[in-house]
């Protein structure tokens, strides 16, 4: 660990109740990978829940904590700006990649619009036999008795498939996908998927950029289809974007698109797992599959957070957040929130109101694919109960060295049929 990063570390391992609180940083992607960052954020909700932190990696920065703020914040998208960026980590200054979740309105309504058409509820239908054959399939070549990794075999194939279909992308080459999107998210460091922040711009550009230019080339100067690329291209308001900024909306629908399912997937068996009585629940009872999954979702909370800036001088319980300052929206936090989720601590598959939640985010950013990802995740339920008795892990997970997906990259599993 380089000494900017044990500088940046210090909470890592300590009780939250030892660090003052004028020394909280909860960006610290340590804290997530190691699952240690809830008592940070349960002392940040009781005693400070907007909080200034004066100095991290990636600067100075507000964190809001409480479910009721998180929705203030969403809901006065001209206070809180999503440009520049969505994320704690300010943009490079020469890698400036635009997307529509990054953008204020009217630009990011009408490019927004210009996608949802492929999320719709005819479309979803339609979708819904060939995820259920692509789930029955996966499932079906696990192998019994051994011992596997459920992110590889099944989180991540289901969901790449799915976004192989979305793009209409060539199948055989669905894992760069997969690929793409974790180079996106991954923190870069020596010996990661990306040593570096230069590397992971050339391969963006290069590999990624590349390969859909093509496609989109290929779509443009074809008749309108129901895929992303033929959108964009044919769109209205997308059709003369700038290179860096088609980029940009690839990788939002890119990684919205893999990691809320893949990492609820993942989820979902491991949370089962820690909670039996919840196991033989749904065991006994495989209607609650359609309440578990919102549940998952909230119990994962996939993404971590979501960043705004302030466009002006404002207040927000008693804070003054000054024009120009980040403010962080910790979905992770708010859903823990005691004062509007009963027993949040709690995994609960039969919770009254399961989908009261922030994990989609709230408000005009709020995830389009949201049914998207709760159907992939309820169809993969139903066809994983009609095989097996359990997926029992047999491993401690392997998490994600990040501050903004939180996710695995292994959860080792045996499978044991009916």
């Amino acid at each position: 660990m380089s000494a900017v990063e044990r500088e940046y570390n210090h909470m890592v391992g300590q009780d939250p109740y030892a660090v003052p609180l004028e020394d909280y940083d909860v960006s610290q992607s340590q804290l997530f990978q190691t699952n240690t960052m809830w008592g940070f954020f349960d002392r940040l909700r009781k005693e400070d829940p907007v909080h200034y932190c004066k100095d991290s990696e990636f600067g100075p920065y507000w964190s809001v904590t409480k479910f009721s703020d998180i929705m203030e914040v969403e809901a006065n998208h001209e206070v809180y700006s999503s440009e520049p960026t969505i994320s704690v980590v300010d943009p490079e200054e020469d890698f400036d990649v635009s997307m529509f979740i990054a953008m204020d309105e009217p630009k990011h309504g009408d490019q927004r619009r210009t996608v949802q058409g492929v999320v719709a509820p005819t479309n979803l239908a339609r979708l819904e036999p060939l995820i259920r054959q692509r789930v029955s399939e996966i499932l079906d070549s696990l192998p019994v008795g051994e011992t596997f990794n459920w992110v590889d075999r099944v989180s991540i194939e289901l969901t790449t498939q799915m976004l192989a279909t979305l793009f209409d992308f060539p199948f055989e080459d669905r894992r760069k996908l997969t690929y793409w999107s974790d180079l996106a998210t991954t923190r870069p460091e020596p010996g990661a998927l990306v040593e570096s922040r230069e590397e992971r711009r050339r391969i963006l550009i290069e590999d990624c950029l590349g390969t859909f230019t093509k496609i989109w080339n290929e779509r443009v100067n074809a008749p309108p289809s129901n895929d992303l690329i033929s959108m964009l291209a044919h769109g209205e308001s997308t059709r003369h974007m700038q290179p860096f900024e088609f980029l940009g909306n690839l990788m939002l629908l890119i990684v919205g698109g893999n990691d809320t399912t893949r990492n609820s997937l993942s989820g979902g068996v491991l949370f089962l797992n820690e909670n039996p009585d919840q196991y033989d629940k749904l065991r006994n009872n495989q209607d609650l599959i359609a309440k578990m999954v919102p549940e998952i979702i909230r119990y994962q909370t996939p993404l971590t957070h979501m960043r705004r800036t302030a466009t002006q001088d404002t207040i927000l319980r008693g804070k003054k957040i000054k024009k120009g300052d980040k403010v962080v929206m910790w979905y992770v936090s708010g859903n823990r929130d005691d004062e509007v989720i009963e027993r949040p601590y709690e995994f609960d598959i039969d919770r009254e109101r399961p989908r009261h939640h922030l994990s989609f985010g709230m408000g005009i950013h709020r995830c389009m694919g949201n049914r998207l990802a709760e159907m992939q995740l309820r169809l993969a339920w139903e066809e994983i109960l009609k095989r097996f008795r359990t997926v029992e892990v047999v491993g401690e997970p392997v998490r994600t060295d990040s501050n903004f997906v939180k996710g695995y990259l292994d959860l080792p599993v045996r499978v044991h049929p009916w």
